[in-house]
């Protein structure tokens, strides 16, 4: 049996590493929006380890209504990533800091 704190200490090293991602990669968009799922996973294992410590389902079913959300955010960041792309010809988060047309 696995103890809680070793997913207490995976989860928190997927956080620090997610945290990272995003501040010193201000550059390419696509790199940042993997950093957030990463993100979201840490938490999603907090909220299964902690379900499976306390005998309580509920933790589980809010990881159901993350990744939902998760796989939303996935989509609609690609599809405005597609379109920014086609319109500017790249991804540079520094060039990308106009809204004009």
């Amino acid at each position: 049996m696995i103890p809680l704190s070793h997913y207490l200490i995976l989860s928190a090293v997927l956080f620090s590493i997610s945290i990272v991602g995003i501040f010193l990669n201000r550059k390419n968009v696509v790199i940042l929006l993997m950093a957030i799922e990463l993100l979201l996973l840490a938490v999603n294992i907090n909220f299964v380890a902690f379900s499976h410590y306390l005998q309580d389902l509920a933790g589980q079913v809010f990881v159901f209504f993350i990744l939902t959300v998760a796989a939303a955010e996935a989509a609609i960041g690609l599809a405005i990533l597609i379109v920014l792309f086609r319109s500017r010809r790249t991804i540079n988060v520094d060039d990308l800091d106009s809204l004009k047309g």
